[in-house]
């Protein structure tokens, strides 16, 4: 097993418990400009989040597997608080879509169902480039729908890569638990931001 280092973090929203494997970075130090006039930084990340950027970023599948062993573990001793993992849906296309790899893997590790019940009403768009709280929480205003079927009852793990601000993650969250008529949902994240913004 590739066990590696993790640094549980609470995170806080709408949903019962939730939490971060980990910090997103450590440190983000500026070294200068790039050919092109990009300031390009030195960053530190703890082990966890360093394989999530090789898998979000890199496209490096082979990331995958030391994340997926790690949070099973972790969640091997909470498997009676949920009965059903739901992955948050990508925010735009990619080769490899990291949340849905990594829900896929834990859910056959631990024996529990994937369940690809979040649709989004229109594109959702970067929510990283929106800065104001209310204007987060307007754009994601009618964005997800569920599928009732599904979740209707079940104990939710509801997943993503990245925890920020938790816009994303509420307005899913509130989906669950009233159209969705979830029993209870609970939030993990492989890594969380040093700032909420």
């Amino acid at each position: 097993m590739a066990i590696v280092k993790i640094n549980p973090i609470a995170i806080s929203g709408h949903w019962h418990s939730g939490v971060a494997m980990d910090l997103h970075t450590i440190s983000s130090t500026p070294v200068g400009y790039n050919d092109f006039g990009y300031m390009q930084f030195e960053t530190v990340r703890p082990e966890i989040a360093e394989l999530l950027f090789r898998l979000k970023n890199r496209a490096d599948r082979s990331a995958a597997a030391p994340i997926i062993e790690t949070v099973a573990d972790f969640l091997g001793h909470h498997r009676d608080k949920f009965d059903a993992i739901v992955p948050v849906p990508p925010s735009h296309p990619r080769a490899v879509q990291p949340v849905i790899i990594m829900a896929e893997g834990i859910g056959q590790a631990l024996g529990v169902p994937v369940l690809s019940c979040i649709t989004t009403t229109r594109p959702t768009g970067q929510l990283k480039n929106i800065t104001d709280p209310d204007e987060r929480k307007e754009h994601v205003k009618g964005l997800y729908t569920v599928d009732a079927a599904q979740t209707r009852g079940r104990k939710i793990l509801l997943f993503d890569d990245l925890f920020r601000s938790g816009t994303t993650m509420n307005a899913i969250t509130d989906v669950l638990l009233d159209t969705g008529q979830a029993q209870v949902v609970r939030a993990l994240t492989i890594t969380k931001t040093r700032s909420n913004q």
